[in-house]
């Protein structure tokens, strides 16, 4: 069961990072705007390791001698890529290019006071398009929950639960402390999944 939490932690991280730049760019509404990353977030993150486990299941029922193994590489590739992401920035280059492109994609292009207005608010769209791009790594994880001795329901709704307070929590910080955070916590994220990884394979 510990090992599902930090699993859990450390994936809900790309949200967390996501997350703490939407607060810090759209700070006038940051109770309905956590409200909405923390369902829109912890849904998908939790939804998508069930669709990976379900695939998992079938690949590792005849690949049970190299489990440990595929989970080691799935865990791996993914930690490292978020640790990639950190280092280069490209969590930023998501919020800027897709939330913003989103959002005035959006808008009327009729009146510029409703730009203004609306330019000022994060749409459903965007944030649907968020919430995919970040579970995407909870989608590959997924795979490796039949290693894990927990009910992989449970596990998933673990993920997804985590992933909303972590969501809530990020916008908050986002609006008081900027995205000073933001790389740091999906470099945390990377990491965790790495040790998990070689943890799966050595331990």
């Amino acid at each position: 069961m510990i090992e599902v939490i930090i699993l859990a932690i450390a994936l809900s991280m790309d949200a967390f990072a996501v997350s703490i730049g939407l607060g810090s760019k759209f700070f006038h509404k940051t109770t309905s705007l956590g409200i909405m990353a923390g369902l829109y977030f912890g849904f998908f993150q939790g939804i998508m390791p069930l669709i990976g486990y379900l695939g998992g299941r079938e690949v590792f029922g005849w690949a049970d001698a190299y489990t440990s193994w595929i989970g080691f590489i799935l865990l791996f590739l993914i930690g490292s890529k978020m640790i990639y992401e950190s280092i280069s920035g490209n969590i930023e280059n998501v919020i800027e290019n897709n939330i913003e492109n989103k959002i005035v994609n959006s808008l009327s292009k009729n009146s510029a006071n409703i730009i203004k207005k609306d330019s000022a608010n994060i749409t459903h769209k965007a944030m649907l398009f968020l919430a995919v791009a970040t579970s995407i790594d909870a989608l590959a994880a997924g795979f490796t929950l039949t290693i894990f001795s927990v009910n992989s329901f449970v596990a998933c709704a673990i993920i997804g639960s985590v992933t909303l307070i972590f969501s809530v929590t990020g916008v908050f910080i986002g609006a008081k402390c900027g995205t000073w955070l933001e790389s740091k916590a999906e470099l945390f994220g990377g990491i965790v999944l790495v040790l998990i990884g070689f943890k799966l394979l050595f331990v």
